[in-house]
């Protein structure tokens, strides 16, 4: 199987002498491509730092983390915007829609914003939309949706652009525990579905069953 996600020896703090917390001590991990990852651990113990440095969200570490083939921590800004339009869905907690702009609108900013819409962007957002199972509300407003409609909304933003991956940091947070099942089926069914590599950060064992594989992170180091 192909490697898609290598954590190698990386190192991450908070914090300066007395006061220095470090999260990531040495953290190796890797992801082949079409697996479904759920990283566990503690509250407070880094899951999310870790998404964010894989994401190229924060470079503030030591060791190497390299995806899709590139080395994050090394390469140009412009690159890593690439890599990050291209290569990378995310999918936060919060949904982070604009509350001015439509459903529809909402999964097509990011392609407005980078120059990506094209003749075949509005067959994808139909297939995204029916997959998603929110076509019935393409021009509705976000605060006409629930907490689950709306997190829909945000995971079709994520796969508009085809990522290779998806990274999820508490998909279920804000949501009921129904609304959070048909979340994680909905991400289960792309992954089989559509061969999406995905790493999911979650406290929820229930949740965390899943994906094909589970890691821990604890005392800054990664467990399985």
């Amino acid at each position: 199987m192909e490697t898609i996600i290598t954590v190698d020896n990386v190192n991450k703090s908070f914090g300066k002498g007395d006061l220095e917390l470090k999260v990531l001590d040495n953290a190796n991990m890797t992801i082949q491509k079409g697996e479904f990852v759920s990283l566990m651990g503690p509250s407070g113990s880094g899951k999310s730092t870790l998404l964010y440095l894989i994401g190229g969200l924060d470079r503030d570490y030591t060791g190497n983390i390299i995806v899709c083939g590139d080395d994050i921590g090394k390469v140009k800004e412009k690159k890593l915007s690439e890599i990050r339009l291209n290569k990378i869905g995310f999918i936060f907690q919060f949904y982070n829609l604009v509350q001015n702009l439509s459903v529809e609108d909402n999964i097509l900013l990011p392609l407005k914003v980078s120059g990506k819409y094209n003749s075949d962007t509005a067959k994808k957002l139909n297939e995204i939309l029916d997959i998603t199972e929110i076509a019935d509300k393409r021009k509705a407003m976000p605060a006409k949706l629930s907490g689950g409609q709306q997190q829909r909304v945000a995971i079709a933003r994520a796969l508009l652009s085809e990522p290779e991956i998806i990274l999820a940091d508490e998909p279920t947070g804000n949501l009921d525990k129904a609304s959070g099942m048909k979340i994680m089926e909905l991400f289960k069914r792309i992954n089989e579905e559509r061969g999406m590599t995905i790493l999911q950060v979650t406290h929820s064992e229930q949740n965390s069953k899943y994906g094909s594989r589970i890691v821990k992170l604890d005392n800054a180091k990664l467990i399985g």
